[in-house]
């Protein structure tokens, strides 16, 4: 039995026994449930039957809220084309090209779209780069050479070879019984 099976059991069990009893208070007392909730599963259950009492999610979008789909679409595009402007940055030059947008209204486009950090936005691009053959910007170049200096920075690097580059430390620790200097 699935876990939205269950639910539905449970909430069905619950207007069974309020029908049995014929006593929605006595019922609700019995199962838990808040007579409230039993005149909500009885509604949906008239309406669509056992597969309408289904967990329902209890956050619903407010699409009003939300940034048109041109704007939203230019945002992901102008944050492609240069991958280390800021959110701050991006929302002055989108306000330049007539579109008002907060900063913050820039970063939740750039959630939905996973490109909340200079290293996703540098990924996506690249990926993008792989599909159409772009001649970069100077400002590209620039942010790609960044990125390639801080991976450099953290111990990465590129090699044409796995293995070209090895490394062994070795240091006295001390004598153990039985087995010698190690």
């Amino acid at each position: 039995m699935t876990k939205d099976q269950k639910i539905i059991k449970g909430k069905v069990g619950l207007l069974e026994l309020a029908r049995q009893l014929g006593n929605v208070s006595q019922a609700c007392k019995m199962l838990g449930y808040s007579r409230d909730s039993f005149y909500r599963f009885k509604e949906l259950y008239d309406k669509g039957g056992e597969l309408a009492l289904q967990e329902i999610s209890r956050k619903k979008p407010i699409l009003a809220n939300r940034t048109a789909p041109e704007i939203e679409a230019r945002i992901v595009e102008f944050s492609l084309e240069q991958p280390a402007f800021g959110q701050i940055r991006v929302a002055n030059e989108m306000r330049k090209l007539g579109h008002a947008i907060s900063p913050a209204g820039v970063r939740g486009v750039r959630q939905r779209h996973d490109l909340e950090t200079m290293k996703k936005r540098l990924k996506a691009f690249l990926r993008d780069l792989g599909f159409q053959r772009l001649i970069l910007t100077e400002a590209q170049v620039v942010a790609l050479e960044k990125a390639k200096t801080e991976k450099e920075a953290h111990g990465e690097f590129e090699s044409d070879c796995p293995g070209y580059c090895g490394a062994q430390d070795t240091f006295y620790v001390g004598n153990m019984k039985g087995v010698g200097r190690i």
